[in-house]
């Protein structure tokens, strides 16, 4: 019988062999997305996945390196897909038509068939999906969570922007006036965006939790009130009047508003763009 010590060192050399993975043939993906997954040892029966969308620029390696998730995916057990774009500088498509309707074929698309693949192959629990971004991949994820809300419990939001505001009609994008917070829509007209990403659709929308920095010179602070607008509207809350806030929360000059059980905001005095990932706090927030 191998001693405790011998199981001890075992499981450090199970975990330090398992990699990023390439998945080369997850499904549909006429966008040209790449995905990577990294899956721990010591998996359970139905995993959790956990969805992490890199910034403009950024890589699948990147991210994977960078952010916490890899850690906690040892920790906690679950799958982490790591979804890659395609376009020129590294930014997600989140201004075309095709991307802002489920099934379009553009790179929501793709990340959404990732998604499947990997609850088939790892025969994940389809209750327990999350998706997190930030910058670019913080815009993607309210586009993931308005065109396929079936698929995610939870999204987190670090530094992005509302579904729709940056649409050009055109691939990755750069809408001036979406990043400089001078887009003057009603509440409605946010939401109409989430509605119209997935028309006729009237079940269960995943749980929002929006992270934005007040210091923010790349993607302007009003980002914040827009997204906020747009999944209060959804999920019927009044965006002027948080049921709940708190200030110092989850860290010093960070304010917490609760706007009802399905929509948190994280406001974040004197933070630039891309405020840091707290990925004890989205392990919460996802229940893991």
């Amino acid at each position: 019988m191998k001693s405790p010590v011998v199981y001890a060192f075992l499981g450090l050399l199970s975990a330090a062999s398992a990699q990023l993975q390439q998945v080369q043939n997850f499904g549909p993906n006429s966008s040209g997305a790449r995905m990577f997954v990294y899956a721990p040892s010591g998996l359970p029966a139905n995993p959790a996945i956990v969805v992490g969308v890199h910034y403009c620029g950024g890589t699948a390696q990147g991210y994977y390196n960078g952010s916490p998730y890899k850690k906690l995916a040892d920790q906690k057990k679950f799958v982490v897909i790591y979804p890659e774009s395609p376009n020129s500088g590294g930014c997600w498509d989140v201004s075309s038509r095709a991307t802002l309707k489920r099934d379009g074929g553009a790179n929501s698309n793709s990340i959404a068939n990732m998604v499947k693949y990997a609850i088939d192959k790892y025969k994940a629990d389809a209750s327990k999906v999350f998706v997190i971004g930030e910058s670019s991949g913080g815009m993607m994820t309210n586009i993931l969570a308005a065109a396929y809300p079936d698929l995610f419990a939870a999204a987190i939001v670090y530094s992005g922007v509302a579904a729709g505001c940056f649409f050009t009609d055109s691939v990755a994008g750069w809408n001036g006036s979406c990043s400089g917070g001078q887009v003057n829509s009603t509440p409605q007209r946010w939401a109409q965006w989430v509605y119209d990403a997935y028309p006729g659709y009237n079940d269960k929308r995943p749980r929002m939790q929006i992270y934005h920095g007040s210091a923010d010179t790349t993607i302007a602070p009003a980002n914040y009130n827009y997204e906020i607008q747009q999944w209060s509207t959804v999920f019927g809350y009044d965006p002027k009047k948080p049921q709940s806030e708190k200030t110092n929360t989850p860290d010093n000059g960070y304010t917490t508003q609760l706007f009802g059980n399905y929509l948190t905001g994280v406001y974040a005095q004197g933070v630039g763009h891309g405020v840091p990932a707290h990925g004890a706090e989205d392990m919460k927030f996802f229940g893991l």
